[in-house]
């Protein structure tokens, strides 16, 4: 078994409605470029981890025909929310819709064969220089919550999994950068008190913010895999 991620597929049906190129020619046939590598690279048994932006449907009925495709791809799939997100909603409307095809997380964690895994949106912190303290605070102190609240299902996960917790490893699933130009923040505590390994997200399109992203901080080996950061190709997560 092995460990795959993407983010920000930004789909809009098929043909788009929404074309990325609007962005930049290397988005041209984005999301044929990354099926194709998918087919050719993850195996039915993988962990696949979608890491937000999925689709710019505004509704889940809309957005159906997007999530339909991803899970007709290979890969066990466990997916977050991004910020342009907005036909997500409850997990019991997410979930019935899907028929399980797909496993929607929010504040949640899961064991899965020597990996504990879980997540949720994240957000911008108080260093970033769009931060705005009477905007942004509540919604940053929230997602702290949900992240805890994720990275705490995992230890009850691995607890119950009766396995060694010092032979797991823990992978968080954030759509926003935990850290930029390794800034402390509430987010990276957290990865910091729950020992986490991996942390996987997306969100950045430029490439002035990939090269403020560090490799690690601390022990937890920080993951970019928007899907242009990716170069469209799955990540595997060593």
């Amino acid at each position: 078994m092995k460990v795959f991620a993407i983010g920000d597929l930004h789909l809009s049906g098929q043909p788009p409605t929404k074309p990325m190129t609007i962005f930049g020619p290397h988005w041209d046939n984005h999301w044929e470029r990354i099926q194709a590598h998918w087919r050719e690279h993850i195996e039915p048994d993988d962990l696949v981890f979608l890491v937000g932006d999925m689709s710019w449907a505004m509704r889940l009925s809309d957005a159906k025909v997007d999530l339909d495709t991803i899970a007709t791809l290979p890969g066990k799939k466990f997916m977050i929310r991004g910020n342009h997100d907005y036909w997500w909603t409850s997990l019991q409307k997410m979930n019935t819709l899907m028929e399980g095809r797909i496993t929607f997380l929010q504040g949640r964690g899961l064991y899965h064969n020597g990996i504990a895994f879980g997540g949720t949106k994240g957000y911008i912190y108080p260093q970033d220089p769009f931060f705005k303290e009477e905007d942004d605070r509540h919604i940053y102190e929230r997602e702290l919550i949900r992240t805890k609240a994720a990275l705490d299902a995992m230890e009850t996960a691995i607890t119950k999994s009766g396995d060694d917790p010092s032979q797991i490893t823990r992978i968080l699933l954030l759509h926003y950068p935990p850290t930029l130009e390794n800034h402390a923040n509430g987010f990276t505590d957290l990865l910091e008190q729950y020992h986490v390994d991996h942390c996987v997200f997306g969100h950045l399109h430029d490439k002035t913010s990939f090269q403020k992203v560090p490799s690690h901080w601390g022990h937890t080996q920080l993951h970019l895999v928007s899907a242009d950061a990716a170069n469209f190709m799955m990540k595997e997560i060593p």
